[in-house]
């Protein structure tokens, strides 16, 4: 991982000669969780923030939320009053967009809709000046798409903070096909002055972390159909070293958030009729997770506890679908979600959508909680062997009959690996 971070601002077309553009004042648009928490990194810094809202109420308890995690670092000795207020002092609150005017860098973190953003990125295009950076915070959408209801598609980037953006260190770059050489190099600067480990990305759904982050998911989703638990499933990741099961993750995420995301992509997954099946029954019962107190387990406060009913209506939803279910075994827990998962990590490396692996290892660190001690999921598919991460998947392809054949494709550089003996994941 020393060696990762150290390559990953190693970018084509960024050298170190390449212009970057001065940054002495941000805005974003969005006061939410989010929001807030990408204008308390630039305060942290030393640069002055506007903090962009539709309504007033919004506005001041994004501000307000703002002042209690400061409120809170104080407290725990972190951070002195004084510095505090000065940070502070730094952030400004504002309804109208015309105050963007001024801004170098403009971060835009609204509701995950492309027609919103795109609403959003033609107003700002009309109000910002002439060489402002303007950024996306989107965590799935296409920033080329982003960029077209712009005249500047050149000076627009993706920028995907991780939540709590004040405390959460990755930061994935996305580069779309437009952006500037200099915009990019600034981004990374930035980044660095923010105290964030950055990793570039091209543009795809879900970029390097959300992309990978579908099949490992889907595969969790499943092996409940199928007859796990939710809670043996997560007990197999957290007990190699993850810090959350990927179902306990959707319990905190929300699971109305990624129904969502579901939604914006049906027609890519409608062919298979069990996918995500059981998120998207909890999501129809309003069980929305920890903020609903109900998800795939139940929360008493923070205390979460296996809920029966969630198993009767797995239960249920496999009888629907003709899905046999059966004792699972951790083995076939881990063998399924993880290696589906490093497969996809080999196809963005094919698709030079990641530049290196070592970049998708930083991502699953310090995104996802994936041990760093095992050294992300590449590192780790290398030392099991990809001899065997091959042969599991081919495997699974066959165990699982119409479902292995749909999901289970071995990535085509993970074939060249495995059958040229290689240990190391590299380009062939």
């Amino acid at each position: 991982m020393f060696f990762a971070e150290r390559q990953a601002d190693k970018v084509p077309a960024v050298e170190r000669d390449t212009p970057r553009r001065p940054v002495a004042k941000v805005a974003v648009i969005g006061a939410g969780t989010m929001g807030g928490g990408i204008a308390m990194n630039f305060a942290n810094a030393g640069i002055p923030v506007v903090l962009l809202e539709v309504k007033r109420e919004a506005l001041d308890r994004g501000l307000a939320q703002i002042r209690k995690n400061y409120e809170i670092s104080i407290q725990r000795g972190k951070l002195s009053r004084r510095v505090a207020e000065q940070r502070l002092a730094l952030i400004d609150g504002t309804l109208d967009y015309a105050d963007l005017a001024d801004a170098d860098l403009v971060i835009e973190a609204v509701f995950e809709s492309m027609d919103i953003k795109r609403q959003v990125f033609g107003t700002l295009d009309k109000v910002c000046k002439p060489g402002a950076i303007l950024a996306t915070n989107t965590s799935t959408l296409n920033v080329d798409e982003i960029a077209a209801v712009t005249q500047r598609p050149q000076d627009v980037i993706g920028l995907h903070f991780f939540s709590p953006a004040n405390v959460m260190r990755l930061l994935e770059v996305v580069r779309g096909e437009a952006t500037a050489p200099e915009v990019l190099a600034t981004a990374l600067g930035l980044a660095k002055k923010i105290g964030k480990v950055a990793v570039v990305s091209g543009v795809c759904f879900g970029f390097i972390g959300n992309r990978m982050l579908e099949p490992y998911a889907r595969e969790a989703h499943r092996l409940v159909l199928e007859g796990a638990t939710p809670a043996q499933v997560d007990r197999v990741l957290t007990e190699l070293g993850l810090a959350m099961g990927v179902l306990s993750m959707y319990d905190l995420a929300g699971i109305d958030v990624g129904y969502l995301v579901r939604e914006s992509r049906r027609d890519a997954i409608s062919h298979d009729p069990s996918y995500c099946k059981l998120a998207d029954e909890l999501y129809g019962m309003g069980r929305y997770g920890q903020k609903t107190g109900r998800g795939f387990y139940l929360y008493e406060g923070r205390q979460q506890k296996e809920d029966p009913e969630v198993i009767a209506i797995a239960e249920r939803l496999a009888a629907e679908l003709d899905i046999p279910r059966r004792e699972i075994s951790d083995q076939e827990i881990h063998d399924r979600c993880l290696f589906v998962l490093i497969n996809e990590g080999l196809l963005l490396l094919e698709e030079g959508i990641a530049l290196r692996s070592g970049d998708i290892d930083l991502v699953w660190i310090n995104g996802y909680g994936f041990p760093a001690w095992l050294g992300g999921p590449m590192h780790y598919g290398e030392q099991l062997g990809l001899d065997r991460v091959l042969a599991s998947i081919c495997h699974y392809r066959e165990q699982l009959g119409a479902y292995g054949e749909m999901w289970f494709q071995p990535a085509p550089l993970l074939e060249r690996l495995a059958s040229d003996g290689r240990t190391r994941i590299e380009a062939v």
